[in-house]
């Protein structure tokens, strides 16, 4: 499981990286070159979540979403520099338990 929840957490960051650069772009009008990062970050994202231990696609996603917020808001904290409230924190704690009971729940050897 801590492997699974690694390459969430990985592809997570590739992902934030790939959009970030773009919105760096077109919102804080960086040099074009931003968007050469940003797309060979959105692929490495890509094929990053292929190697999640999963037999669905769709299942790989929904537990990828709820990793995503959490990155999301960690981005926010280490690279953007801004706070959270305990709103954030408490919301995705509920999406992480979330995820981790569809992760838990669909291994095959679980029981």
């Amino acid at each position: 499981m801590l492997k699974e929840f690694f390459i969430f957490f990985l592809a997570a960051f590739f992902e934030i990286l790939g959009c970030y650069s773009f919105w760096m772009v077109f919102k804080e009008q960086k040099p074009s070159l931003y968007l050469g990062i940003g797309l060979l970050s959105l692929i490495t994202f890509a094929y990053i979540l292929t190697k999640v231990n999963l037999e669905f696609a769709g299942r790989a996603y929904v537990i990828y979403g709820g990793v995503y917020i959490a990155s999301s808001l960690a981005w926010l904290y280490f690279v953007e520099k801004q706070s959270f409230n305990k709103w954030d924190i408490i919301g995705s704690l509920i999406i992480f338990i979330g995820i981790s009971i569809i992760l838990l729940g669909n291994q095959k050897n679980l029981f």
